[in-house]
């Protein structure tokens, strides 16, 4: 009999280098991997679409006995996205749970020990959601528009989305929405827990805004538009506060407290240990 000498060779062991790229692609697995991401998000794109639906067809139902000075108030451009008042909210608490639901299921320990440089971490959330919760934003926004336009068109009040001012309504509806989102996912990664990020995130653009009414005049006129609820407003809907009148303005407004609570969640992830 003959044998065969088999050489054993030592096992080639290759590692994978962790760039932003593998780490984008990586959270972009999680996120279409969660139900739950789904359905919020579903939830944000039929609360904008919905609400379109009824406010236009109650607005129509009822020109004909609304006051002159109502009448004269009304835009159709931006009748069609108040919903967006409601839908924030959703997509702020996707944001949330986004990040906030890897430190109650621990997960967050696998993904820092795999990037254990930790930033990229954070940022390829944040590039995951904002493309993703951008898109679908800015779709549910043009969907919201046009169903408010046939249904105002059936009653005689007609708007146009090649108008310059329907297009703003549009795109700014749908960035405000998405910088909402931004800044749940910046206090859930700062506060790692998601009751406590949900509950500031629901005070900061529901609650306070009303403490500011019982305020003095000469404080809520001066400071209450520049709370991040009322300056989205005034970006995509219209900037007629006492201290901000440019879109633009209020744009910065918001991007201002994005950054404010965004890059301490940086700081904080890089700092201390999940």
């Amino acid at each position: 009999m003959s044998s065969v000498a088999v050489e054993e060779r030592p096992a080639v062991v290759t590692s994978a280098k962790v760039t932003q790229s593998r780490v984008i692609r990586s959270e972009w697995t999680k996120f279409h991997s969660l139900r739950s991401s789904k359905i919020v998000l579903g939830l944000a794109a039929l609360l904008t679409v919905g609400l379109a639906a009824i406010i236009t067809a109650v607005i129509g139902a009822h020109w004909a006995t609304m006051r002159p000075g109502e009448k004269a108030q009304f835009d159709s451009a931006i009748a069609p996205l108040q919903g967006v008042h409601l839908s924030q909210l959703a997509v702020g608490v996707l944001g949330v749970m986004l990040i906030s639901g890897e430190y109650a299921t621990g997960m967050i320990r696998s993904s820092l020990t795999v990037v254990p440089s930790r930033l990229p971490v954070l940022r390829g959330k944040l590039v995951v959601f904002t493309a993703v919760v951008g898109l679908t934003s800015l779709i549910s926004c043009f969907a919201a528009f046009v169903v408010g336009e046939q249904i105002l068109a059936g009653h005689g009040l007609n708007t146009t989305m090649a108008s310059t001012h329907a297009m703003h309504t549009i795109f700014g509806a749908a960035i405000y929405m998405v910088l909402v989102g931004v800044i749940g996912m910046g206090l859930g990664a700062l506060l790692r827990n998601t009751a406590a990020a949900i509950s500031t995130l629901a005070a900061l653009f529901f609650v306070v805004p009303i403490i500011f009414n019982f305020l003095p005049a000469s404080w809520s006129d001066n400071s209450a538009p520049y709370l991040p609820a009322q300056a989205g407003e005034a970006f995509w809907n219209k900037a007629d506060g006492a201290a901000i009148s440019s879109p633009w303005v209020a744009l910065l407004v918001l991007l201002g407290w994005t950054a404010a609570i965004v890059i301490p969640a940086f700081v904080r992830l890089g700092r201390s240990d999940a």
